[in-house]
């Protein structure tokens, strides 16, 4: 059974960080390219980050790129996100997500939320 752990989020100060994670159950992350969307109140979902299947290669939505870094460890079946330089805009609920079907199904965890706010 696939499932997907989502923890880390929090309340932050602009400027701060927050590391996310996403423990995977049910099938390997080495196996599937991974990402991280996002989820605003009033707006639509946000694809965050994603990185390959073989880990080498990583993209980034416009405005995380140089905030934002997707990682992954095979070791602990788990993809990172590590969120540098927080701010207000960047509050939203932060899901994990294989890029493709696994067995013929979109598989989403139930998010951390992220709150950057003085």
């Amino acid at each position: 059974q696939v499932q997907l752990v989502e923890s880390g989020g929090g309340l932050v100060q602009p400027g701060g960080s927050l590391r996310l994670s996403c423990a995977a159950s049910g099938f390997t992350v080495s196996s599937v390219a991974m990402s991280w969307y996002r989820l605003a109140p009033g707006k639509e979902r946000e694809l965050v980050a994603s990185i390959s299947k073989s880990g080498g290669s990583t993209n980034y939505a416009d405005s995380m790129q140089g905030r934002f870094t997707i990682s992954r460890d095979n070791t602990k079946n788990t993809v990172y996100l590590q969120m540098n330089s927080l701010k207000p805009g960047d509050t939203a609920v932060y899901y994990c997500h294989p890029v493709q079907r696994l067995w013929g199904r979109d598989y989403w965890g139930q998010g951390t939320q992220v709150t950057v706010s003085s």
